[in-house]
């Protein structure tokens, strides 16, 4: 079924399209606050990759907040993880430009793939240094749990490492999805 579905040119843009998918949750990660929140009310502590937010009294509708930036494990974690994404972006352009070509040139494809597995490995060092160090360093009161934007990172790392899979696998059928060869059919499978 993956050799014959992208030999149809609109199954091309599915690739580029889950790229694109991947850059919305990045952004959606490196902007949101909840990479971190309090488990249950009263809400006390709120985190984002660039600032943690606390209340001093619960009942307070003002938080105070630090810069994570202050912590040189701050600046590594949103150093990598927005490293990663400004990868991602050009491997996005790159894929753009392969696929609206006529004929796709396989070895640039595969180069994609292989600087998707190095955004995912930026991307894996970022979200793995914030919550280690997070806890070590912030003394936390209460019941904390990492939450949606966190979640929405990680989402967008699977989706890269799942993407430079398909894009380094991809020249292997290179016949197939140009249409050199015939494709296997439902009948040609049960002749075998």
């Amino acid at each position: 079924m993956v050799r014959c579905g992208l030999a149809c040119w609109r199954c091309r843009w599915l690739l580029p399209l889950l790229l694109g998918l991947a850059i919305i949750l990045g952004i959606i990660a490196l902007a949101g606050r909840g990479w971190l929140e309090s488990a249950e009310a009263p809400y006390v502590r709120q985190a984002s990759l660039w600032w943690d937010c606390f209340k001093a009294n619960p009942g307070d509708l003002n938080w105070a907040c630090n810069s994570l930036m202050d912590y040189s494990w701050g600046k590594a974690a949103a150093a990598t993880y927005l490293v990663g994404f400004c990868i991602l972006c050009i491997c996005f352009c790159l894929a753009v430009i392969a696929f609206s070509i006529e004929v796709l040139r396989w070895n640039f494809v595969r180069g994609i793939g292989g600087l998707l597995f190095v955004v995912a490995a930026f991307q894996i060092l970022g979200l793995v240094i914030y919550p280690v160090m997070y806890t070590e360093d912030i003394p936390l009161t209460g019941s904390n749990m990492f939450s949606w934007a966190y979640g929405f990172g990680w989402a967008s790392t699977v989706m890269v490492i799942g993407c430079a899979f398909f894009f380094c696998c991809l020249p292997n059928w290179e016949d197939e999805v140009l249409g050199n060869i015939k494709p296997y059919g439902y009948n040609d499978v049960e002749r075998m």
